[in-house]
């Protein structure tokens, strides 16, 4: 994982409250409490995703979308995004805020400035 994107996804949910960097079974996960907000991981295939929480109709969508949206099999909630050079880092920025909003307990979501909420 090229260290240039785990430090700007770090600047998005390091600055969130109680969020936290940590080495996962693979790549890198930040977490509030003992939930996972978004989880970074690739490289073998030289692909390199990010996984995160969203609204189950945001879900549907951005898997109708397709590429470089994709569905993830770990949960209903969850939404995958293929990192790479052409990533829009202020969009992923909104949603690692909405993940981390939907996975935080309400004191701490509620301390949280969302865009259009």
């Amino acid at each position: 994982m090229p260290e240039e994107w785990v430090l700007r996804i770090d600047a998005v949910l390091g600055a969130l409250p109680s969020c936290r960097q940590e080495s996962a079974w693979t790549g890198t996960r930040w977490r509030v409490g003992g939930a996972t907000v978004a989880h970074v991981f690739g490289g073998e295939d030289q692909l390199f995703r990010i996984t995160f929480r969203g609204e189950s109709d945001e879900v549907a969508a951005f898997e109708h979308m397709g590429g470089p949206y994709f569905r993830s099999g770990w949960g209903d909630n969850y939404i995958g995004l293929l990192l790479d050079d052409d990533t829009d880092w202020d969009e992923l920025a909104e949603l690692l805020t909405d993940s981390y909003c939907l996975q935080a307990p309400a004191r701490l979501a509620e301390q949280v400035a969302r865009p259009g909420v």
